[in-house]
């Protein structure tokens, strides 16, 4: 009982050759290049398969007779009893002419071999996909019904399954899985589609709010997700069992998941926020569909997807299966079954082994440029704020890099001292003496530094000044929101503005601007400073708006407490530990902004601080006033509130919470 298959090394196919070679009779697989011989070499030696079963033909799916040699084919014919077409494109975003050669020409081009070689049967993996948006029931015994087959996938594969049925001359049978994912047990997969395209935004939350948090999400469909175990398991039981040719199989969940269902569990397995509320899609349906015809050819929701499905990294037609409306009858699979052990697994028993196995392996993240040197080499990037602190660490973490620093601050003698080591290093740095606060000196330096390197590629504001004083004992010091304005808001502004126009004209650029994480948590005696830098994020999401789509990165850091001198008076008498950041730790954040570029960095104390007073403001402001009432007055001696206040019981209690959910 010998078999011919194709694809045998893909996704499916590799798991389904370790079933059959435990079966009688030899393997005859076709090789698309010399990377397919080594990879199937590879899953002979990994499984410990016996190698002489296996015998393989350079060939092309794609081409007629698969480019076989008439002594090749030959040699095929009388001696074939199964046949196994796995070759396909399964991409919902693949080149549509691609998929029409690989999945309509390729399977006409194996099918015809197939007859020539007098095959047994053709057995061919076909897809849930040929259902299209078919609306509720599709049976095994159906295809001519299926609609929405405007995607290239969903029309190719329902093309090559009927090309299949209506064309062949020898018997066959067809498999429709449904949406494959990882292995049950070890949850390994070697590609990431379906479900997977939504573990990013899950990993993305899990690090930006505690898992206790209660998000409100959608329901949607029901995603049919099978484990690729099982689905190979029935594929190899299936296909030696008599008397059943001519028919479709759905390798299917019986009983599958609705997608929020689904996304819970997976946040769950991931440690994530999970949807406490789910408002059921179908809601939706009473809109007339021509309003959401109408809708989705406006040009301007039209670029609104697109930015945010490259920003999530899922694809248009990924999404839209989210609300996948049709289900599958998979009797005709369950009564071939019924004589084996066989059967789906509850996505609940090994989720787990899914999320671990992406995580490990599979995580986009884990195979981009991450380290500091290939991401800045070669460009001119300009630090204010340099001369100690925050930006002190941060040049010589960049010292070693070969890039340009551009060193901005008021004392020429400590940035002589940070060029010097930066120098020591084997970087190349320049400073420049300036205070940003006053305009005639900013536009000087810009103008300086325009003529001497050109464009900067990437500007960190990092310079600022902080006053920490109540409001009631700020009535009569206007000057105190002056003077921080000045720096912090307009001195990051000058830099920007100076320095955007040839950003823009090179079509590149990053910015990233140092905020606090008082503007996440309005924390009290932060007046001052927190309005500075909220005018400075409310600027720059303005501006990001405007410029993403013109190579103009944003980043904005919430930084937490450092330990830097800025701060040092503010809590040299506050006792219990507030949790502070050491310089490095702070450095470490820029240095992730820099590689990653995203929207914004801030811990989950100051995104769950913001969650809380944008969804229930008064307690916000309740919780943040009980800080305010048992922390201590440290700005100035001459309003210093009772030190018994300062290591109370409330305090310590306070900075312990805060301890907890801080990073």
């Amino acid at each position: 009982m010998n078999s011919f298959i194709t694809g045998a090394t893909g996704f499916i196919g590799s798991n389904f050759i370790r079933r059959l070679a435990k079966r009688p009779g030899d393997i005859y697989v076709l090789s698309f290049s010399e990377a397919d011989d080594q990879r199937l070499l590879e899953l002979i030696e990994k499984y410990e398969l016996p190698r002489n079963k296996f015998h393989t033909f350079r060939g092309s799916i794609t081409e007629a007779n698969l480019n076989l040699s008439a002594d090749d084919i030959k040699s095929l014919t009388g001696k074939i009893t199964n046949f196994f077409h796995f070759a396909a494109i399964y991409d919902l975003e693949a080149d549509e002419e691609a998929m029409m050669r690989a999945n309509i020409d390729g399977t006409e081009h194996t099918l015809r071999l197939a007859e020539r070689i007098n095959a047994g049967c053709f057995h061919y993996i076909s897809s849930i996909a040929v259902a299209g948006q078919y609306r509720g029931w599709f049976r095994e015994d159906m295809l001519n019904e299926a609609t929405g087959l405007e995607n290239a996938y969903f029309a190719t594969k329902h093309n090559a399954e009927k090309l299949v049925q209506e064309t062949a001359t020898i018997p066959w049978r067809a498999y429709r899985p449904g949406i494959v994912i990882g292995d049950s047990q070890t949850g390994a997969a070697d590609r990431i589609d379906g479900p997977y395209y939504f573990f990013k935004i899950i990993q993305r939350l899990r690090r930006s709010l505690p898992e206790w948090t209660p998000l409100l999400g959608l329901e949607g469909g029901r995603l049919n997700l099978v484990p690729v175990d099982y689905v190979a398991d029935t594929i190899d039981h299936i296909a030696h069992k008599g008397e059943l040719d001519n028919k479709c199989f759905h390798i299917v969940d019986p009983d599958p998941y609705r997608a929020g269902e689904v996304i819970n569990m997976i946040a769950e397995a991931g440690h994530a926020p999970r949807m406490a509320m789910r408002l059921d899609m179908r809601l939706f349906r009473m809109i007339p569909n021509n309003f959401w015809q109408q809708l989705g050819h406006l040009p301007v929701l039209r670029n609104v997807i697109d930015a945010l499905s490259q920003e999530m990294r899922i694809p248009k037609d990924a999404v839209k299966m989210f609300n996948y409306p049709t289900q599958f009858d998979c009797s005709n699979t369950l009564n071939a079954l019924s004589d084996s052990n066989i059967s789906c697994p509850r996505l609940p028993d090994y989720v787990n082994n899914i999320w671990d196995y992406w995580e490990r392996n599979l995580d986009p993240s884990l195979h981009v440029e991450r380290t500091l040197k290939g991401t800045v080499k070669g460009k001119v990037i300009a630090l204010t704020g340099a001369s100690s602190g925050i930006g002190y660490t941060t040049a010589l973490k960049l010292a070693e890099t070969g890039a340009t620093l551009v060193l901005i601050a008021r004392n020429l003698d400590r940035l002589q001292e940070v060029r010097n080591e930066v120098e020591r290093r084997g970087g190349n740095a320049f400073i420049y003496q300036c205070d940003l606060s006053k305009d005639e000196e900013a536009q000087q330096t810009l103008e300086e530094i325009k003529q001497r390197h050109g464009k900067v590629d990437i500007l960190i504001n990092n310079a600022g000044r902080s006053i920490r004083r109540s409001v009631m004992h700020s009535v009569e010091r206007l000057h105190d929101y002056e003077r921080t304005m000045q720096l912090n808001y307009f001195g990051s502004l000058r830099m920007i503005l100076g320095l955007l126009p040839n950003m823009v004209e090179d079509h590149s650029g990053h910015i990233i601007n140092i905020s606090s994480i008082a503007v996440l948590t309005n924390q009290p005696r932060f007046s001052a400073y927190a309005a500075s830098k909220s005018a400075l994020d409310s600027f720059t999401r303005t501006a990001a708006t405007e410029l993403c789509t013109q190579g103009i990165n944003f980043t904005t850091i919430n930084m937490p407490l450092v330990e830097t001198p800025m701060i040092a008076d503010h809590y040299r008498n506050a006792e219990g530990g507030i949790p502070l950041l050491t310089s490095d730790e702070a450095a470490d954040l820029i240095v992730k902004a820099i590689i990653e570029k995203p929207k914004r960095i801030a811990n989950r104390l100051g995104l769950f601080a913001a969650f809380i007073h944008g969804a229930y403001p008064k307690l916000g402001e309740l919780i943040m006033n009980a800080g305010f009432s048992i922390s201590p007055e440290t700005d100035g001696q001459e309003h210093k509130t009772d030190p018994s206040k300062q290591g109370s019981a409330e305090a310590k209690a306070l900075t312990s919470i805060m301890r907890e959910i801080h990073m």
